[in-house]
C-alpha cells in the first residue's frame, strides 16, 4: 500500500507499536508519565521522519523516569484519594453527595487529561513541574482539546472493556491524540 492512504495506516501502526511499547514500561504504575513521555517523544520521531527504535525509546523512557516516576507516585496517590472520595459520596452519608460525586469526577479527568498533556509535552531535561503547570493551563484553556482526550481514554476503557490486551494499543491511539490536541494548541 502506497500513497497518502499507505502513510496513515503506517502512522497508524507505529501508534499502535508504540501504545505496546508504552504499556510494557507502564507495568511498574509510577513510570506511567515516564512511558507516555517516551511514547510521545517517539512518535514525534515518527512523524518527523526521524530516525528511531526501540533504543531511541528506552533512552526516552530513562530520560523522563529520573523524576518522572515521582510524578507518577504523585498522580496514583492523587487518585487514591479521589477515589476513596468517590466511595465515601457513593455511600450515601455526605450531605450533597451528588454534587460532590461530580466535581470529583470531574476532578479525577482534569487530573488524568494534564498528565497525559504533560507527559506529551515532554522533552529531554524538561521540568516535570514546569510541564504539570502548563499542561494544567492549557487543560483548562483548551476545553476541546481536553474533551478529546477524555474522548481518547474512552477508547482506552471501552478497549479494556471489551478485551484487556487492547488496553495497550490503544494507549498509543491516545498519545497520538494527546500530540494532535498539543500541536493544534
Amino acid at each position: 500500500m502506497t500513497g497518502a492512504r499507505g502513510r496513515r495506516f503506517g502512522v497508524f501502526a507505529e501508534c499502535l507499536l508504540t501504545g505496546v511499547w508504552i504499556a510494557v514500561a507502564a507495568l511498574p504504575l509510577v513510570t506511567a508519565p515516564a512511558a507516555l513521555a517516551a511514547g510521545s517523544a517517539h512518535l514525534r520521531r515518527h512523524l518527523a521522519h526521524e530516525a528511531g527504535g526501540w533504543r531511541e525509546f528506552v533512552a526516552d523512557w530513562r530520560a523522563a523516569v529520573r523524576r518522572g516516576w515521582l510524578v507518577g507516585l504523585a498522580g496514583w496517590a492523587a487518585l487514591a484519594l479521589l477515589w476513596l472520595d468517590l466511595s465515601v459520596v457513593r455511600s450515601g452519608a455526605l450531605p450533597g453527595g451528588a454534587v460532590v460525586g461530580v466535581v470529583g469526577v470531574l476532578a479525577m479527568l482534569l487530573l488524568v487529561v494534564a498528565g497525559v498533556r504533560g507527559a506529551v509535552a515532554w522533552r529531554p531535561g524538561a521540568s516535570w513541574r514546569g510541564l504539570l503547570v502548563g499542561a494544567v493551563r492549557r487543560t483548562v484553556r483548551d476545553p476541546a482539546g481536553s474533551l478529546a482526550l477524555v474522548c481518547g481514554l474512552a477508547v482506552v476503557a471501552v478497549s479494556g472493556w471489551f478485551a484487556a490486551p487492547l488496553v495497550a494499543p490503544a494507549v498509543g491511539v491516545l498519545v497520538a491524540a494527546g500530540l494532535a490536541v498539543e500541536r493544534r494548541a
